[in-house]
């Protein structure tokens, strides 16, 4: 592909992948629903590859991410209903959205540092939820609850601290006993409070809560297959 312009070799996966819906029996019956699982398996895998270091693993678990994408996208481009998009209208989205939230980038607008950045992106956010008639939207609508749970702590801390949030809230009412389940407004155990509390710790130390366990993970696996080892001790 040497000489072409880049991006070049994303027409051919999307020419791919009408072929496959078309004349795979497998791809031809995939579903959004049925996808779903392969989507967030495929992302964990490339955080693997991430992790591991070798960077040809990597592109290659993102090559199967972005087979997701384009995969989700033809499956969407045949709804009948007034619902259809193309991969065309997934990427002119984002790159209408990037444009947009990086007016410091794209239109005349100064910015000091990252910092001011996020604080930017987060106003435009904040601006486009009123435009669409969501003022009354909570800046934390959109976390995904569906994430590993130290994942989505993080995730919320971040979003309430960017929204103005004290960091007193973080620290948790207790008294509920561990394993019972709790409601909106409850107490939680002592243990679900200490590791929320965790979390925040991380976070000022400018480490990655899930990224921490997942190292110590991998830790425990390589002491843990030491001493299953014969001749060990």
């Amino acid at each position: 592909m040497t000489g072409d312009r880049p991006g070049a070799a994303l027409l051919r996966l999307v020419e791919v992948m009408d072929t496959l819906r078309v004349s795979c029996p497998w791809d031809a019956r995939q579903t959004h629903e049925s996808l779903a699982p392969h989507l967030l398996e495929e992302c964990y895998e490339a955080l693997d590859a991430l992790e591991s270091g070798v960077p040809a693993a990597l592109r290659d678990e993102l090559g199967d991410v972005l087979l997701q994408v384009v995969f989700h996208a033809r499956i969407a481009a045949e709804a009948t209903d007034g619902s259809a998009y193309t991969i065309d209208d997934v990427a002119e989205g984002i790159v209408a959205k990037l444009i947009r939230r990086h007016p410091h980038v794209f239109a005349d607008v100064s910015v000091s540092g990252p910092e001011e950045v996020k604080r930017n992106w987060d106003a435009i956010k904040a601006a486009e939820r009123a435009e669409a008639g969501d003022a009354s939207a909570s800046a934390l609508d959109t976390v995904p609850f569906g994430q590993p749970a130290l994942a989505l702590a993080a995730q919320l801390q971040r979003r309430a601290e960017r929204a103005g949030a004290p960091a007193e809230l973080a620290s948790l009412p207790t008294g509920r006993p561990a394993g019972t389940g709790t409601r909106d407004g409850d107490s939680v155990s002592d243990i679900g409070a200490e590791l929320f509390t965790l979390v925040a710790k991380a976070r000022e130390a400018g480490l990655d809560p899930e990224l921490e366990l997942r190292a110590a993970a991998r830790a425990y696996r390589d002491r843990f297959r030491a001493w299953e080892r014969p001749g060990r001790g």
